[in-house]
């Protein structure tokens, strides 16, 4: 097996499991544990993995809030599946909220070039990567700008999303399971996804699996509160069960 074969079943492995053993990564391999701890480093070096004692676990799964240039960089694959999937939620005319995320991200660069649409969002880099799209009306959302997630929050977004509507909310979410719904680290980012979604017709959740499972800080919205939950096909079936019970309809891509 070569290196980047190795490298990417120890990811895979880390994300199922939720962290990675060095002694039992170099057993499995047949290989030392320094060669292990190399391949740890170079996953930490692709913003993929965090060491830790005796291992290392996935981004996903730290208490921080990793930056947006960190999350950019994992799951590709998957968000470009969500996305283009979330094409199918578009109004054919309107106006749709896109929220702070990677995901989401990857939504704003898909929208297509035949359809009028108005389009607010609390998202810098979103708000650019539209800003030159003649089809589209951008709508940016002001207030306190925060670093690592290029978000606006506080009083004057939640001011703008308290006097507008939209027909379909597409919302990105750092955590989400069953008993505790939807989390967020920053409780100042919770109020403006909470108002998001409260100025929405429908709401759409585009998070893949790594995301579920996860409970952060600050809880922003009840499972009930999605219309559609799009995810990748590496959710677990049993919990995917759980979700759909508490009302969502979810698409896994």
């Amino acid at each position: 097996m070569y290196a980047e074969e190795r490298q990417q079943v120890i990811l895979e492995r880390a994300r199922a499991k939720g962290r990675v053993d060095v002694a039992a990564l170099a057993d499995d391999f047949a290989v030392t544990t320094e060669t292990i701890r190399r391949d740890l480093t170079v996953l930490e070096r692709h913003g993929v993995l965090r060491r830790v004692h005796g291992g290392a676990i996935p981004v996903e799964r730290l208490g921080f809030e990793p930056a947006v240039s960190t999350r950019e960089n994992v799951m590709t694959t998957e968000k470009d599946r969500i996305a283009k999937a979330a094409l199918a939620e578009l109004p054919s005319e309107g106006t749709i909220l896109l929220d702070a995320g990677t995901t989401t991200a990857k939504l704003a660069e898909a929208l297509p070039s035949d359809r009028e649409l108005t389009v607010v969002t609390h998202s810098v880099n979103i708000a650019l990567a539209m800003a030159t799209r003649p089809n589209l009306t951008v709508m940016l959302v002001g207030g306190r700008l925060r670093s690592r997630t290029l978000a606006s929050v506080d009083a004057w977004a939640l001011q703008a999303l308290k006097d507008v509507f939209v027909e379909v909310a597409f919302m990105a979410t750092n955590g989400f399971s069953p008993e505790r719904g939807l989390t967020t680290p920053d409780p100042a980012e919770a109020m403006v996804k909470r108002a998001a979604i409260n100025c929405a017709r429908r709401c759409v959740l585009l998070a893949d699996h790594t995301k579920v499972g996860n409970d952060h800080f600050a809880r922003f919205a009840d499972p009930g509160d999605i219309d559609t939950f799009i995810t990748d096909t590496g959710i677990d079936d049993a919990v995917a069960g759980e979700i759909a019970a508490l009302g969502p309809r979810v698409v896994k891509v």
